[in-house]
C-alpha cells in the first residue's frame, strides 16, 4: 500500500510505500522506448529505463519519525520508500550498478491516460445485440440495476475516466544493465508513457 502526501517544500507529491526492501535495490528512472536484444538464438523484448544517479534527499529513522524510510530524488521528482535499516545517508547516490543481469524487480508507475471511455473499452462489456430493432445502441451499457436504492451504488461499472492509475508489475527480469549510459533493460513491458517516472524495487 502506498500513501500520498504533499511535501512542505515546493508542494512536491511524495509517495510512501509500505513495502520494505533492501536499500541497494531501490531506484527511480524514466521510461524509454521498447526494444529487443539477442541472447543466443532468442530475441528478448525489453523496455529501456533511463535511470540517472539518484540522490538520497532524506533518511527517516524509527527513533525520530516512527518508521524507517529513504527518500530518493531524480531531478525535482522525489519518492519515499519504506526500507529496513537504511545504510545510506542524505547526500549519497544510487545508480543502476545496484542491479545485475538476472535480478527480479518490481516496477511501479502511473498507466497511460485514456480520457473518458465507455463501458466496452473501460470494462470489457460486450455491448447489445446488433439486430432486433437495435439502432445506435450497440455499445450502450444497458441496465445499471434496480430502482430500489434510487441512486448509483458505489463500484458500479460504468463509463468514466480511464487510465492514470498506479500499477505495480512484479517479478520482471533485468535483461541487461548499461552502467556507462545509466540504462536498465527490463524484460517485458512496464506501466506509463515514455518519460514517465518509475519506481524500481529489487
Amino acid at each position: 500500500m502506498c500513501l500520498a502526501g504533499v511535501s512542505a517544500v515546493a508542494g512536491i507529491l511524495i509517495y510512501s510505500c509500505d513495502l520494505k526492501v533492501a536499500m541497494s535495490k531501490v531506484l527511480l528512472g524514466k521510461k524509454g522506448t521498447m526494444s529487443q536484444i539477442w541472447k543466443g538464438e532468442k530475441v528478448i523484448p525489453v523496455t529501456l529505463i533511463q535511470a540517472l544517479p539518484n540522490t538520497v534527499s532524506l533518511v527517516r529513522t524509527s527513533d525520530k519519525d516512527g518508521y524507517e524510510a529513504v527518500q530518493l530524488a531524480l531531478g525535482k521528482k522525489r519518492r519515499e520508500f519504506r526500507v529496513s535499516a537504511p545504510a545510506l545517508k542524505a547526500g549519497d547516490t544510487v545508480n543502476v550498478s545496484a542491479f545485475a543481469e538476472g535480478d527480479r524487480v518490481s516496477v511501479s508507475g502511473l498507466t497511460k491516460g485514456r480520457g473518458f471511455q465507455g463501458g466496452v473499452k473501460r470494462h470489457g462489456f460486450h455491448g447489445g445485440p446488433k439486430t432486433h430493432g437495435q439502432k445506435n445502441r450497440h455499445r450502450a451499457p444497458g441496465s445499471i440495476g434496480s430502482t430500489a436504492p434510487q441512486r448509483v451504488v458505489p463500484g458500479r461499472r460504468m463509463a468514466g475516466h480511464m487510465g492514470v492509475e498506479r500499477v505495480t508489475i512484479k517479478n520482471l527480469e533485468v535483461a541487461s544493465v548499461d552502467v556507462e549510459k545509466n540504462i536498465l533493460m527490463l524484460k517485458g513491458a512496464v506501466p506509463g508513457h515514455r518519460g514517465a517516472l518509475l519506481e524500481i524495487r529489487g
